[in-house]
């Protein structure tokens, strides 16, 4: 079968290797869709502990190919999504609830075989059906789960007044779930036009375009909106210097949500004496636990829209030129047909 392998940082191939059978307790799948996330961005840079050779690819759309013995919640041909994370349920991390942390992690399309291929094989218990959504509905589901978790460790309070920088894929879909958790006000700050288009058809009450090349003009307009700063402001973007920019925004006693992905090696300058005084709270959120089936129920609901969001779409032998496309502004989501 195809597949994209990488035997080092920045270095890949879209090559020929021998096709996975499942055994005991998995399903082969048949890749129909995966998407591109930055965090493939970072594992091509060689971030976020890549095991090598690697195939990357953890947003999973598959029909079921190949049942492995003792399979029979499933059918071949149902059509799936895949929870590309396996942890092991017996250490620390594990027994605290935290499985992202388990210390035997397994993350396909990370450190174990992922979806930029024709075929992955995984766990049956991993797998849930999506016969009836939209295979370009259901491609989102893993980054949903991400959100879904992330609104878990927020904890928002209702009536909150929420900022949301980013108006990326993650960014648009935070925004949507914000208002079903208690949001009163959803503002969605980014530099690009068309996205902020995106975010307000699918429900942001304020959009707010910021001017790279005059950033104080955009803040300006953010802190008219609300004088005395928000209850919580979320970076969705992995940018240290709109990181930089949160804690001004935040009302004393507001949280600092920091959920996009920056580079391993960036730091962040916080002054103590701020967050002490103004009793401010610093959270991040990790990947997902405990909240695919969440996750598709909203998509299934309509709880989260996702018309527009895909804007791209490549072949595999066209994997350089969908990495390019998550540093172009004309993209918001880009996914793989194998």
């Amino acid at each position: 079968m195809k597949a994209v392998v990488y035997d080092q940082p920045r270095s890949f191939t879209v090559t020929e290797v021998a096709e996975p059978h499942p055994g005991p307790g998995e399903v082969r799948l048949r890749v129909v869709l995966a998407g591109v996330c930055g965090t493939d961005g970072h594992l091509h840079q060689g971030e976020f502990d890549p095991v090598y050779p690697l195939t990357p690819g953890h947003e999973i759309v598959g029909e079921v190919d190949q049942l492995g013995d003792g399979v029979t919640a499933l059918r071949a041909g149902q059509r799936v999504v895949l929870d590309n994370m396996q942890s092991c349920g017996m250490c620390p991390s594990c027994r605290r609830a935290r499985p992202a942390f388990c210390h035997q992690l397994i993350a396909q399309g990370v450190n174990a075989p992922g979806g930029f291929a024709q075929y992955i094989v995984g766990p049956a218990g991993k797998c849930h059906p999506v016969d009836d959504l939209d295979v370009e509905l259901a491609v989102l589901a893993e980054p949903t789960a991400c959100v879904v978790h992330g609104l878990d460790v927020l904890g928002l309070p209702p009536g909150s007044d929420v900022l949301v920088f980013g108006a990326g894929p993650t960014g648009l879909v935070l925004a949507q779930l914000l208002r079903y958790v208690g949001a009163a006000r959803v503002t969605v700050a980014a530099p690009t036009a068309f996205k902020l288009e995106v975010a307000k058809g699918h429900g942001a009450d304020e959009t707010v375009q910021m001017d790279r090349a005059d950033p104080e003009t955009s803040t300006k307009r953010l802190r008219e909106l609300a004088p005395d700063g928000f209850d919580v402001v979320i970076d969705a973007t992995g940018s240290v210097d709109v990181l930089g920019r949160c804690v001004a925004l935040t009302r004393d006693g507001g949280t600092v949500f920091v959920y996009g992905m920056t580079e391993e090696s960036a730091q962040l300058t916080v002054s103590p004496y701020e967050i002490f005084r103004r009793e401010l709270v610093i959270k991040g959120s990790f990947s997902q636990a405990y909240s695919f089936d969440r996750a598709i129920s909203a998509l299934r609901g309509g709880r989260v829209r996702t018309e527009g969001i895909i804007t791209h779409r490549f072949g595999l032998d066209d994997y350089g030129a969908a990495l390019a496309a998550l540093g172009d502004s004309a993209c918001i989501k880009a996914v793989i047909q194998p």
